[in-house]
């Protein structure tokens, strides 16, 4: 696997290409402006030659994900109408710059009901892949949680969504180890590990995996809840990734950390890509250990 990390784009876009290199990452992932803003950034001809001039020395994938604030499952208008247009300019600026893929959450139907909003996120993107007809970026749907109303957190989510888009040529999947774990899908096992991948290419296709997201889980199998962990630190434990590291189907697949980086550390992400590298042809971890509860006689 391309393995790398999400880096910082402290001080100028350009500049996270550089840390992914000192910390030995084959691929990295951005936030091309603000997660949490709708606000636009105007990028300057200097930006994009910068930007693209570090892509150039960056021999790996580059993906940016796309604002949080995003919501293409919504029926309100206004959310609705901001998160189109935040989407195609999104998609036009990481073009401009070289980025191969963004990542973007389905949403939340707040209300609407799931096959619904389902049928919304897709007509949303082929609004979006119109109005940017010649963009070069493509984006990635990322399986979620299943937080409160979120949709994708089943895989059927996501096929129904690439079914119902007449522009799926154009779609991918990002796929999140630690959300799919917490959706219910048992990662940690050998069984469930080969089960998982069953299931996924039998309803979306291991034909449109482009991408992963590497994190551990803090939370257990089923929780729904989106708490990212460091690698083998947590529910899926370090066996799961070396399977995922060394699974062939992957080889040449970007697959990024979304871990907090090493705090005051100049190389922020270097230990944690370390552990993943070290996992590439080495030998198989003792799997996560299963604690037993200790029962009172009977009386």
């Amino acid at each position: 696997m391309l393995y790398g990390a999400h880096e910082s784009v402290r001080d100028g876009l350009h500049l996270a290409l550089p840390r992914a290199t000192l910390d030995g990452c084959k691929a990295v992932q951005i936030f091309t402006k603000s997660s949490g803003m709708w606000r636009e950034p105007f990028l300057t001809e200097e930006q994009v030659r910068l930007f693209r001039e570090a892509r150039a020395a960056f021999a790996g994938p580059v993906m940016a994900h796309t604002s949080y604030l995003i919501n293409l499952a919504t029926d309100k208008p206004d959310l609705l109408k901001r998160s189109v247009d935040a989407l195609v300019a999104e998609l036009l600026r990481s073009s401009a710059l070289g980025v191969d893929f963004i990542v973007l959450h389905p949403g939340a139907h707040l209300g609407l009901g799931e096959d619904d909003a389902l049928s919304r996120v897709a007509e949303c993107l082929d609004e979006v892949h119109a109005r940017a007809p010649s963009a070069s970026a493509q984006i990635l749907l990322e399986n979620t949680a299943g937080q409160g109303s979120c949709v994708g957190h089943t895989f059927e989510h996501l096929g129904a969504i690439f079914e119902r888009t007449e522009t799926r040529a154009r779609l991918g999947v990002c796929f999140d180890t630690q959300h799919a774990y917490a959706a219910g899908y048992e990662l940690s096992t050998v069984e469930g590990y080969k089960k998982t991948w069953e299931e996924f290419a039998r309803t979306v296709g291991m034909d449109r995996l482009r991408a992963f997201h590497l994190n551990d889980s803090k939370k257990p199998l089923g929780s729904r809840v989106d708490r990212h962990e460091h690698v083998g630190e947590g529910n899926l434990g370090l066996a799961f990734f070396w399977r995922l590291m060394n699974d062939p189907r992957f080889a040449d697949i970007p697959g990024v950390l979304e871990t907090e980086p090493e705090e005051g550390a100049e190389r922020a992400y270097a230990r944690e890509v370390g552990v993943l590298a070290s996992l590439v042809g080495g030998k198989e971890p003792a799997p996560k250990p299963v604690f037993a509860l200790e029962l009172s006689p009977s009386r």
